[in-house]
């Protein structure tokens, strides 16, 4: 792993997960911990509107975490419109010591690398049905209050939870652009590391 994303997961306090959020988040660790004691695979699908932000923070941030307390659980992302990876969101990810390697085009894919010794995590944005997604047994986890309200049915999976964020997007073009972006990135790592500390 990268010396400076382990010094961001250094500055990870999970005590500042209030108790509310905890349960939803809970959520989340016994489907894991299911699958695990299942011994069957562990396939996490997180889904926003554009998969644009938030659901691709909680892609590459679920699977550092996993990675980091060595569980098996594979993370995918998707949306229900098909835009492109946010610029601002890969270079907040830049920011905390990911090498970011982006393609030519309107959506072009986007090689996220954290660790010399894994292959790159290809990001684009894409429908939460892509091919490269799972098509059964998986959680659908609802990253947008858009998504989750307008996409009642999510085709395959086996359990919905919604772990909503508020979208970096409202701070576009602002002096605080940067702030918010490494602000929600900074959160969802902290709860996706908190899902996986849960797992025994």
């Amino acid at each position: 792993m990268f010396e400076k994303i382990k010094t961001i997961i250094k500055l990870i306090d999970l005590e500042t997960i209030d108790a509310n959020r905890k349960k939803e988040l809970d959520l989340l660790v016994s489907f894991i911990q299911n699958k695990k004691n299942a011994e069957s695979p562990i396939l996490l699908n997180y889904i926003c509107t554009h998969n644009s932000r938030r659901s691709q923070f909680a892609q590459i941030w679920s699977t550092v975490a996993a990675d980091y307390y060595n569980v098996s659980a594979q993370s995918f992302s998707g949306g229900v419109e098909i835009t492109a990876f946010n610029t601002r969101a890969f270079s907040s990810l830049q920011r905390f010591g990911f090498d970011i390697d982006v393609d030519k085009g309107n959506n072009p894919k986007v090689r996220v690398k954290w660790n010399e010794q894994k292959e790159p995590i290809v990001m684009y944005s894409k429908l939460y049905d892509d091919t490269i997604n799972p098509n059964s047994t998986f959680a659908a986890i609802m990253t947008c209050s858009h998504a989750d309200e307008n996409c009642p049915f999510v085709a395959g999976c086996e359990q919905r939870i919604p772990i909503r964020y508020d979208d970096p997007k409202l701070f576009d073009d602002s002096p605080l652009e940067e702030t918010f972006y490494d602000y929600r990135s900074f959160e969802i790592a902290t709860e996706m590391f908190y899902v996986f500390s849960k797992i025994k």
